[in-house]
């Protein structure tokens, strides 16, 4: 090992106290230190030599933290389990039911993103899964979409 990997190992104990303390939680404090020290190794030239490698590989873990805090807030926010849309959009629904003319005018308007998603579930007929494997995206991400794209049009539309 050279001078940075020694210093980064004799600093793990104190970034695991710290990730405790953002984490609150055992599991998530291990899963946090771990990707602080592979973050800090993977950008080890970004670090200047003479600087603190403690408020660096801090710093590093703090922002990492953030990230993780941030996704959690977002897939909190969709309003259904993610399960429950599997088959949701199978053909002969009620969900294509509405106006084709007026329908299509009002998705003209939806941005890219939530038009994809209206017209592979809604018009299109696939399930969840099918239109997110197809996009290439989370189901989540998906759900999310669909839920901003159905409200948009809803008002559009006039409910």
């Amino acid at each position: 090992m050279d001078e940075f990997e020694t210093a980064l190992a004799a600093l793990l104990p104190r970034l695991r106290r710290f990730a405790h303390g953002l984490a609150r939680d055992p599991a998530d404090a291990d899963d946090l230190t771990q990707q602080t020290a592979e973050r800090a190794l993977k950008s080890r030239g970004q670090w200047q030599e003479g600087t603190s490698l403690d408020a660096w590989a801090y710093r590093i873990m703090r922002n990492l933290w953030i990230d993780t805090a941030r996704s959690r807030q977002r897939r909190g926010k969709v309003l259904a389990p993610e399960e429950l849309g599997e088959t949701v959009g199978v053909p002969g629904e009620a969900e294509g039911r509405a106006e084709l003319h007026f329908l299509m005018r009002a998705m003209d308007r939806l941005p890219d993103e939530q038009r994809e998603a209206v017209a592979l579930v809604m018009i299109d007929g696939l399930a969840y899964a099918e239109a997110a494997q197809l996009l290439e995206i989370p189901m989540g991400t998906l759900t999310s979409r669909l839920v901003r794209g159905r409200q948009a049009l809803a008002a559009m539309l006039g409910d």
